[in-house]
């Protein structure tokens, strides 16, 4: 695998994985966390697999849980062209400018000594058999939002989780991507996606026994920890839905109410049009209180 030398930039090395940009937040980093530390403590075996990997800030945290004879895997375009004209578009609108494998290779090198093993295509390649069947214990996708591509995620993900393996499904009720929706609910009711947990970002589910997966997530306190934990009930199965509302990732913390045009931006436009809102925000209330 390639290696890139960031001794010649390394100005633009992050120094923790926050620096790193991207839309992975608390909750998540916390479920993540929990669910991989578990999977190791139980002595579960198996693959990771991350279907978009954008600019590695979820990739770093699932590589501190690779053990020894475990393969990463990381399927990503990065700066190749898209091979059709609507993912063409959604690339252009959101991460055409800031994408490249050398930034995300760049950032996964500041905290691991070495590479996960790099798929530069589109997720579709990932159907031909290249990932094990059967052979991963976590599979994040986090790739295209169009309908047609994510329920290819879906089906590449189901077939590489082992049994009892779990999937996190990003932005499936992000007004902004109408399309996984579809695909994810299309996969609960049609294709035997059980929900598990959801968060304001990611659904977790698997194929194997959600109540085993449950009783992984209740072994933690999370209400305890200043997390939101709330019982649901989706088409007869039981779910749990976890959140923290703390924008500064600290504990305890409360975070003053967001106004209506950031709340909106927030939940509307993509991650790159977002940090900026963002930044005129921040430069705003900084000539205030000058």
């Amino acid at each position: 695998m390639s290696v890139t030398d960031i001794s010649a930039d390394p100005a633009a090395a992050p120094a923790t994985p926050d620096d790193v940009p991207g839309w992975f937040f608390r909750a998540d980093q916390e479920a993540f966390t929990h669910l991989l530390s578990s999977q190791n403590a139980a002595g579960i075996d198996g693959d990771l697999l991350e279907l978009g990997t954008y600019l590695g800030r979820s990739a770093i945290l699932l590589g501190s849980y690779l053990r020894p004879g475990q393969t990463f895997t990381v399927c990503d375009l990065f700066d190749l062209d898209a091979p059709d004209d609507s993912n063409s578009a959604e690339m252009s609108m959101s991460y055409r400018e800031t994408l490249t494998r050398r930034a995300f290779e760049r950032n996964y090198l500041a905290f691991h000594p070495e590479l996960p093993v790099v798929v530069q295509a589109p997720t579709s390649v990932l159907a031909d058999g290249r990932i094990p069947a059967g052979s991963c214990r976590f599979v994040h996708v986090d790739a295209s939002h169009l309908y047609e591509h994510v329920i290819g995620d879906i089906k590449v993900a189901r077939d590489a989780l082992a049994p009892g393996g779990v999937v996190a499904l990003d932005d499936y009720r992000a007004p902004h991507t109408p399309g996984v929706a579809a695909a994810v609910w299309e996969a609960v009711f049609t294709l035997g996606l059980r929900p598990v947990l959801l968060t304001p970002e990611k659904f977790y589910g698997t194929w194997g026994d959600p109540e085993a997966v449950r009783k992984q997530l209740l072994a933690r306190d999370w209400r305890a920890e200043g997390f939101r934990l709330d019982d649901e009930t989706i088409a007869g199965q039981p779910c749990h839905r976890l959140a923290w509302d703390d924008a500064e990732g600290g504990r305890g913390a409360v975070r003053p109410p967001r106004s209506l045009p950031r709340r909106i931006a927030i939940a509307v436009l993509p991650p790159i049009a977002t940090r900026g809102v963002r930044s005129a925000l921040r430069a705003a209330r900084a000539r205030r209180a000058a």
